[in-house]
């Protein structure tokens, strides 16, 4: 290398480093990218090659003055490696990891094991499979072996993130599934297919299309292996705040292979439901199938991968009412025709997923990669605890993609240019027309609902999408030296997406009954329902724009020490929200006088909101007072310390920041509710009077009962009743803070890892009531002021930031990997978490406290205190697999408004609280568990000949038929005094995951 060159890159290296010094404080190592690198020593100046006989691929670059080398952009597979005579070894790379592999021909080659998850069928090579241990990030990666062992409920490939510690994913007891990092909600992870986020920016679930389905974001056959970080990432790692997760596809190779399947299971085959003991077995079936085919164009230059699946459902639910504050059972207090509706129903759920890939070798520098994949989904939604079949959604959601990406590779540098276009949308509606009608607890000031039947709430009805391009460039400088060898990374993205949403339809009104101890009123005391506006279609549009930009240096500093420093920035610019302007009759209504008792002559209503504490210059938008959604700087560092430099202790920790995005879901009511007012009436009844002088408060007439037709045509004052959503002008992007140290060791073939974290999390989105008394207080006597709207428009609803978290997490994991010489496989997964919060992280409606700032900090519902997760696999005698799965988790908190008759100082009768109910036994010990769960699975090969075999699987899932109850009771007390068991399981209702059930798959791989 000659002098002026290497004093060039000693410098750019300095002052990248410098730069990077300056702003950063503490984050974490792996990059969004599902590809691999490769690092280590070899003799100066030596050509280093990475070959892949599977499919021809070849990266090479040169070993500098002191030996290190750097390949960047390796797909996860087996390579030949070399550095010229003497020096092959035959290696495995991991998806996203940074794998260590000195190359001098002294160095004996470690001891090669044929079998590892990544490797293709139909190359048989003697592989070592390096696994990244010099990185600060918390995490782990599922194999392919794990994805094809493990015993599963569903087909969902994110299934198997719970083995890691930290992570949790639920199978709820509507069969709709979740992935949750931490005690953070569903929303803040992120999943990366191929390097491209799926991330949703309209409705909750974290990935388009998984809110509230049984579905799943991607075909299981096309995953090759992902990787799973738990906190601390990459400064690569945009749109997410807990749990990220990269997987990287399959490709095609050389010789043709493919693979079909299809799983069965009905009610014959499980065991019956809590409610289905004392109703009947209701009718349930499973149908899951597909095909998976991928080969050569061009050999070594040129392959394809095909897949499909369809899943189909029928899930049974039990329906039963919410618990409410009530020592006995309320159902006999429910009209005959609801309890009929009561019991034993099932949803219905079809899904098709498509995913195909071409990737061409076009040069020995250059890789090209295209891709689509296709999700198509129909299900029932709703039904269950609180909601009658009557009362269903039909949902539909779509989801396509389509992706180019562009790698090039060069001695000393590499890059990857991405282009990607998206179009998700969900559509839902109710499954049936007419009125819907919704039974309250009377006693309780809060009127909590019971249950929901008739036609769906009108908000039911969603029509909402993102579509637009993205591209992102990532640039990597692999040869630059100043105190040890660096691989600095320069990234950006640019997102153009527009969304929609539409929050509501102009049908099915809700009217609301009290329920109390005598029974149900005959006539109602509210009514809810949405109306048409001429020349309005009730749709929020906004052509949202997102840039990113980061900085990355991973710096080994010596054999011992690496240190990784990264720096991002996002910007995001949303219309919608910046320009909006707050319309004149809103104004207007707020200036006037206010008409309530006790009001004073010339008090307005905004002066009665500034008496409670609402300055409404903070939410009154003239379209130029709001800023986009930037200053979003987030610091991250890392170190990891290899104690003998031979990989096998190693310290680590990291800090950062890490920011996420406010839901178009939040930020488009403020249009919608505006456009297709929704309104709610009062009705003065001698059972349940309001406020007379409340415009809001009308008398009962039974002509409202005829619905919409009449409702849409009755507005008191011209917009009375209807609700008006102002959000707050300064709303920022919620964001966490993560911290963690642990250890990692390599005992014999044993890896294990010990981690403590710390994550906050801050400004999470809120709606609280705005509507105040006249004197600008929020309680009267344990009441809200919901008969105090804004005169003569309706309900003051405000959007500001708040919600936030506290957790302290020990991860513990044990993991012995699968070789085909052990024959066996291991994995243990231990989290102890102390979680506050709050508010509910799934309730973003926070009604119970005057503003999200006075809401307690109390123990969350997100995260068990104790769980544990284990899992084992097994080969037997005459081609038989066995595996087994073993999961705990002591039970989850319940978060309510504590109401005990009780006189709070601020005036409320209530309080937020949480508590946990007693569990179950496991084998020994005491009512300690809320959740538990042994799965098995038992598979059989009949091997046709070479590659080709036919396979018989058989799962038994949930093996003790545990009982995992989803619904509580719940009884605070009264007279002041609180129940020191206030909270149960409802045993009569519904569980999470599945009763004890059977399934069975047959096969064939060729």
């Amino acid at each position: 290398m000659k002098a002026p060159k290497q004093m060039k890159k000693k410098l750019l290296c300095g002052i990248i480093a410098a730069t990077i010094v300056a702003v950063v404080a503490p984050t974490t190592t792996m990059a969004q990218s599902a590809n691999a690198t490769l690092r280590g020593k070899a003799t100066p100046g030596a050509q280093v090659t990475a070959f892949n006989p599977q499919t021809g691929l070849t990266r090479k670059t040169t070993a500098g003055a002191d030996g290190s080398y750097t390949l960047n952009g390796l797909p996860p597979a087996t390579y030949q490696v070399d550095a010229g005579p003497g020096t092959q070894q035959n290696v495995t790379l991991t998806v996203a990891s940074t794998a260590q592999l000195n190359l001098a021909a002294s160095t004996a080659a470690p001891a090669a094991t044929s079998a590892n998850a990544t490797s293709l069928e139909g190359v048989s090579v003697a592989a070592t499979t390096l696994k990244e241990v010099r990185t600060p990030e918390v995490g782990n990666t599922i194999s392919l072996h794990e994805i094809a062992t493990i015993p599963q409920a569903s087909r969902n490939f994110l299934e198997f993130a719970d083995t890691v510690p930290g992570m949790v994913f639920n199978v709820d007891a509507k069969g709709n599934t979740s992935l949750r990092g931490g005690a953070m909600n569903t929303s803040s992870a992120n999943v990366y297919i191929d390097g491209v986020s799926q991330k949703s920016y309209v409705k909750e679930g974290g990935v388009s299309g998984q809110n509230n389905s049984q579905g799943n974001p991607f075909p299981q056959l096309a995953i090759g292996e992902y990787k799973v970080i738990t906190n601390n990432y990459k400064a690569e790692y945009d749109q997410v705040s807990s749990a990220a997760i990269t997987a990287e596809t399959k490709s095609g190779t050389n010789e043709f292979h493919g693979e079909v399947f299809g799983t069965y299971t009905n009610d014959a085959f499980r065991n019956r439901t809590p409610i289905e003991k004392t109703s009947g077995k209701t009718d349930s079936e499973s149908k899951e199938y597909g095909f998976a085919i991928g080969g050569p164009i061009i050999k070594d230059k040129m392959h394809f991968f095909l897949t499909f699946e369809q899943k189909k459902f029928d899930t049974p639910i039990s329906v039963v009412p919410n618990s409410v504050n009530y020592a006995g059972d309320v159902t006999p207090l429910l009209p005959a025709s609801v309890q009929s509706e009561l019991g034993s129903s099932n949803l219905n759920f079809d899904e098709k997923l498509y995913f195909g890939k071409i990737d061409w070798e076009l040069t020995d520098r250059d890789r090209i990669e295209i891709s689509t994949q296709v999700r198509r989904e129909t299900q029932i939604s709703g039904t269950g605890t609180g909601t009658t079949a009557s009362a269903s959604v039909n949902n539909e959601n779509h989801d396509t993609r389509a992706n180019f990406k562009w790698a090039h590779s060069a001695d000393s540098w590499y890059n990857e240019l991405i282009f990607s276009y998206e179009n998700a949308y969900i559509a839902a509606n109710p499954a049936f027309a007419g009125n819907g009608y919704q039974y309250t607890w009377q006693p309780d000031p809060n009127n909590p609902a019971i249950i929901a039947t008739g036609s769906a709430d009108p908000r039911s009805t969603q029509n909402k999408s993102q579509e637009g391009p993205s591209v992102s460039d990532t640039f990597t400088f692999n040869d630059l030296e100043w105190q040890g060898d660096h691989v600095v990374k320069f990234g950006y993205k640019f997102k153009a997406v527009e969304l929609k949403a539409s929050d509501a339809a102009a049908q099915s009104p809700q009217f609301y009954y009290d329920v109390n101890p005598t029974g149900t009123t005959a006539e109602p005391w509210q009514v809810f329902y949405a109306s048409n506006l001429p020349g309005q279609d009730g749709v929020a549009k906004t052509h949202a724009r997102q840039y990113g930009v980061f900085a990355q240096d991973d710096w080994s500093v010596n054999d011992h020490l690496t240190l990784n420093l990264g720096v991002r920035w996002d910007y995001e610019a949303n219309p919608s929200y910046t320009n909006f302007v707050t319309s004149q009759r809103v104004l207007d209504a707020l200036n006037s006088q206010n008409p309530y008792a006790g009001a004073l002559p010339g008090q307005t209503y905004a002066d009665s909101l500034a008496a409670g504490g609402v300055n409404l210059n903070d939410y009154v938008s003239n379209g130029h007072n709001r800023k986009n959604f930037k200053g979003e700087w987030q610091p991250r560092l890392g170190f990891s310390y290899d104690l003998f430099a031979d990989e096998e202790h190693v310290i680590h920790g990291g800090a950062g920041r890490a920011y996420d995005r406010n839901l178009f879901d939040y930020l488009q009511t403020e249009v919608t509710k505006q456009s297709l007012p929704q309104t709610t009436l009062r009705f003065n009844i001698p059972s349940h009077p309001c406020d007379t002088t409340s415009s809001t408060c009308v008398p009962w007439n039974p002509e409202f009962l005829n619905g919409q037709n009449v409702l849409q045509n009755y507005l008191v004052g011209g917009n009375s009743g209807q609700e008006v959503d102002l959000l707050n002008n300064k709303l920022k992007a919620p964001y966490s803070d993560q911290f963690s140290l642990g250890m990692s060791n390599t005992i014999g073939d044993w890896q294990t890892d010990a981690t403590v974290t710390r994550v906050l999390s801050r400004d999470g989105f809120a709606f609280t009531l705005g509507n105040r008394y006249p004197d600008g207080s929020f309680w009267k006597n344990k009441s809200q002021p919901w008969d105090y709207p804004i005169p003569n428009v309706g309900g003051l609803i405000l959007g500001d930031n708040g919600i936030s978290t506290r957790t302290t997490q020990v991860l513990l994991s044990a993991q012995k990997p699968y070789t085909k010489e052990s024959g066996w496989s291991t994995s243990f997964a231990y989290t102890f978490s102390h979680a506050k919060q709050n508010r509910d992280i799934n309730e973003h409606y926070s009604f119970d406290e005057a503003t999200i700032g006075d809401y307690p900090y109390i123990t969350s519902n997100a995260v068990a205190k104790h769980r544990l997760v284990a899992t084992g696999a097994l080969d037997l005698p005459w081609g038989i697999n066995a595996s087994i799965k073993l999961t705990l988790a002591t039970p989850l908190p319940k978060n309510d408004g504590a109401c005990y008759g009780q006189l709070e100082a601020n005036g409320s009768g209530c309080v937020p609280m949480a508590a946990t109910p007693s569990g179950s036994k496991f084998l020994v010990g005491g009512d300690i568990w809320g959740y538990r769960d042994i799965d098995m699975q038992f598979t059989k090969d009949f091997i046709i000949s070479g590659d080709t075999k036919i396979y018989a699987r058989f799962d038994i899932l949930n093996l003790f038929n545990w009982h995992n109850y989803a619904d509580y009771n719940v009884n605070w007390g009264s007279g002041g005094v609180l129940n020191s068991d206030p909270v149960t399981y409802n045993k009569k209702g519904n569980i999470v995951y599945l009763p004890r059930t059977a399934r069975f798959t047959v096969g064939l791989k060729f």
